[in-house]
């Protein structure tokens, strides 16, 4: 890397934070990631008694109308089957889903589960707007969802 260039970047993180190390980067993202992400949930499911994991599942079959394969919400979260699997289980027994096996299983929403991420929505709305979106422009939002699609 030439200095002109070295300065360049320099200069372009002193004025904007911004750093052009990948682990840097890396780190700066894993940061941001943590601090929402804790703030968002001590505003939200804790407060509803819910634990991340029960949120994002309540979110994610919510947005999918109630119901989905085990296998697709798997892979919508990332999760592993094991993973998947225990927190449904501890879901289930709390009364918030429930498994049916038909050509694999499909978790659904009880009405408990709808009522709970009908009364947490509200709050997590706004969270996610204090603790993230208010922080942005629609430009950046719009920037980082469609590179948040491709990763």
């Amino acid at each position: 890397m030439s200095t002109q260039n070295g300065a360049t970047a320099a200069s372009d993180e002193a004025a904007t934070g911004i750093t052009s190390e990948p682990v840097d980067f890396w780190a700066s993202f894993k940061r941001a990631h943590e601090v929402v992400r804790a703030r968002v949930i001590a505003d939200t499911a804790e407060a509803a008694g819910l634990s991340e994991p029960d949120l994002t599942i309540l979110v994610n079959l919510g947005k999918a109308g109630g119901a989905l394969r085990q296998s697709e919400l798997a892979a919508s979260l990332g999760w592993d089957r094991t993973r998947i699997s225990h927190q449904l289980t501890r879901m289930s027994e709390r009364g918030l889903v429930t498994r049916e096996r038909a050509r694999g299983v499909t978790v659904t929403l009880t009405d408990n589960g709808r009522a709970t991420i009908a009364a947490v929505h509200p709050g997590l709305d706004a969270a996610v707007r204090r603790h993230l979106t208010d922080k942005l422009t629609a430009q950046e939002i719009e920037t980082l969802g469609s590179l948040f699609s491709r990763l």
